[in-house]
């Protein structure tokens, strides 16, 4: 159909333009007439006159039941929300001494968002003189993605952020069925 913006439209006596180009309620071409004849005509038809390409020389104009097409744009806004996903970013801390349990816990944690199609930001906090040992944090977070590879990938490599060493991980995108 016609790619309008989403701002609302000048409808019927709102037309302040002299000469319109009028396009007909099936989208023929009607020709160039003045803004009451065009008026006229749309009443006529129990239709509204809606300003469609106020830019163009003269200015396009269409035919149209108005109630009718706000309806429709409505509906398929509200279809397109629906269809969105909002995705979030999930965050998991870990610290340069975390015992094997406690890290297997944390990679089912970001299995269970990866899963739910999230992101995972893995954080590993470094404490006092732990700064000297960056290697350690370093292999921290390549052991966690490793643990992950099979669900995620790495959006975004470690990195040190202050006293934090931080990535990200994404879902790995599913094949449409």
């Amino acid at each position: 159909m016609l790619a309008i913006s989403t701002k609302e439209l000048q409808i019927n006596e709102e037309i302040r333009a002299k000469e319109l180009r009028i396009v007909g309620e099936n989208g023929e071409q009607v020709g160039v007439m003045s803004s009451s004849a065009a008026l006229a005509m749309a009443y006529e038809k129990d239709l509204d006159l809606v300003l469609i390409a106020p830019t163009a020389q003269p200015p396009v104009a269409r035919i149209m039941d108005y109630g009718k097409y706000r309806f429709e744009r409505d509906k398929k806004e509200k279809e397109a929300k629906k269809k969105q996903t909002v995705v979030e970013v999930k965050e998991i801390q870990l610290s340069c001494r975390i015992d094997t349990h406690d890290f297997e816990t944390k990679v089912k944690h970001a299995h269970r968002f990866i899963g739910d199609g999230n992101k995972v930001r893995v954080v590993v906090k470094f404490k006092g003189r732990e700064m000297s040992h960056l290697d350690i944090g370093r292999d921290i977070l390549a052991k966690f993605e490793e643990a992950c590879a099979d669900i995620g990938t790495v959006e975004k490599r470690p990195a040190l952020e202050g006293r934090f060493m931080s990535m990200i991980i994404n879902p790995i995108k599913q094949p449409a069925k």
